[in-house]
């Protein structure tokens, strides 16, 4: 069997899954694109160190901030740690918001070639603008479905119909590597009121400055990292950089901070309630201590 505790941030996922390992042998398997990195275990909300010591956690910062983590490469990651849990006679517990990582490790992903570098940087130097009129050009079908500003999906559909010369859904037709079919899957999907939900948010990012985040990106910022590497795009980063640098004051750091982790919740939910397999089980009441145990059961 494998659990999987879904849904956006700030939903409870973690207190459920600590709840779960607490009643048997599970290992704790992070399905989160900002939690695969070490650099930020307060602002991306990982567990910690105590909670951790509850039951084996894996993939919770493993990589550093500078490394891009694609889904497929998690996916491959995932399967491994699940593999070895199995062989210990454990239960994954997969927990995360990422719908993409989640996907991609149940349903596998399109057997697309690697892209030649040369030919994928001269289509990521293209100004949005005219990599969107090539891709209507070479790719109409996907270009229809984009909006003209979505450059990163712009350049890897252009990136692939120009190097295999087969449009990005042929190759999503068909998918391979995923463990869906071999395995038993136990889903839970946390849909709590919106409310709720925006204000945890905001509750939540107050609570990382109190603990550390702060220092966190002052460390961030003494690296002179790239502007583009993942962990300083994460949520936060920008806004409490801003303070760090004086362009703006904490109050509004705390602002914006929770304004962008509430508009990434409101994201992940519609994926999820749009996206996720309808026969999903969907937990839509808040969670909270007098009712958490009600959802364990659901998993035994």
């Amino acid at each position: 069997m494998v659990a999987l505790i879904a849904g956006p941030t700030a939903s409870g996922k973690t207190a459920l899954a600590l709840s779960l390992a607490r009643t048997g042998n599970y290992v704790i398997v992070n399905a989160d694109s900002a939690q695969v990195y070490r650099d930020l275990p307060i602002l991306s909300a990982q567990p910690t160190a105590e909670e951790q010591r509850i039951a084996p956690h894996h993939l919770f910062g493993y990589l550093g901030g500078i490394t891009p983590c694609s889904a497929a490469r998690w996916a491959a990651d995932a399967k491994q740690v699940i593999t070895q849990a199995h062989a210990a006679g454990a239960t994954p517990i997969l927990v995360g918001g990422s719908g993409l990582y989640i996907r991609t490790l149940l349903d596998g992903i399109a057997p697309i070639p690697e892209v030649d570098p040369e030919l994928r940087a001269s289509i990521r130097a293209m100004p949005v603008e005219q990599a969107y009129a090539t891709l209507q050009r070479d790719d109409a079908p996907v270009a229809a479905t984009l909006a003209p500003t979505d450059i990163s999906r712009i350049t890897r559909a252009l990136e692939v119909v120009q190097s295999t010369g087969r449009s990005i859904f042929e190759w999503r037709a068909t998918k391979t590597g995923g463990i869906r079919k071999h395995i038993t899957l136990r889903p839970l999907l946390l849909l709590p009121p919106r409310q709720w939900l925006y204000d945890r948010c905001d509750a939540r990012f107050e609570l990382m400055l109190e603990r550390g985040a702060v220092r966190e990106v002052e460390a961030l910022l003494s690296r002179n990292l790239p502007q583009d590497a993942p962990v300083m795009r994460a949520i936060g980063v920008p806004e409490i950089s801003a303070f760090l640098k004086g362009s703006i004051q904490r109050d509004e750091a705390v602002a914006r901070g929770q304004i962008s982790t509430r508009q990434y919740a409101k994201r992940q939910f519609t994926w999820f309630r749009n996206q996720a397999p309808g026969d999903w089980a969907r937990v839509e009441t808040a969670i909270n201590d007098s009712n958490i145990d009600d959802f364990v059961i659901k998993f035994q």
